[in-house]
């Protein structure tokens, strides 16, 4: 896994990856469920940098939650 890069100047709003301890900003949204927990419509949704996206998506692909990766420009909901 690569280094994600640091939080540029003046980002300090943009949304920031989920991956644990990762502060560079977010530029895809990995829209998920648990369908033991959440009706099939419902999405929640993690947030990833370029370095974090495979890793999360691995990570939630294998519990079955994944659904949807998309740009996080346009996400309702999502930071």
């Amino acid at each position: 896994m690569t280094t994600p890069p640091e939080v540029p100047a003046g980002a300090e709003d943009a949304p920031v990856c989920s991956a644990k301890g990762c502060r560079a900003t977010a530029v895809w949204a990995l829209r998920w469920n648990n369908p033991r927990l959440h009706t099939p419509e419902r999405r929640k949704t993690w947030a990833a940098c370029d370095g974090h996206r495979a890793h999360l998506s691995d990570f939630l692909g294998a519990r079955g939650f994944l659904r949807d990766v998309e740009p996080l420009t346009g996400v309702p909901g999502a930071r």
